[in-house]
């Protein structure tokens, strides 16, 4: 996505990775979204998963088909 070049070439993002949402992917945005919540409860809302996420979790969705 244009994201995933935005934040390699104007953000750092490590090129090696894909980018934020490729990594979101080969990861696993259910394993994103779980790490969030665990941080929310130790650091505060500021790491509240946005809907967006949870709702790709709930329909087996990814960035890139």
């Amino acid at each position: 996505t244009d994201g995933d070049i935005g934040a390699v070439f104007g953000l750092g993002f490590p090129p090696m990775k894909g980018g934020p949402f490729r990594f979101m992917d080969t990861y696993g945005i259910c394993n994103i979204v779980d790490l969030m919540n665990n941080y929310q409860l130790e650091y505060g809302d500021r790491f509240v998963p946005t809907q967006f996420l949870i709702d790709m979790v709930k329909e087996n969705k990814k960035f890139y088909p």
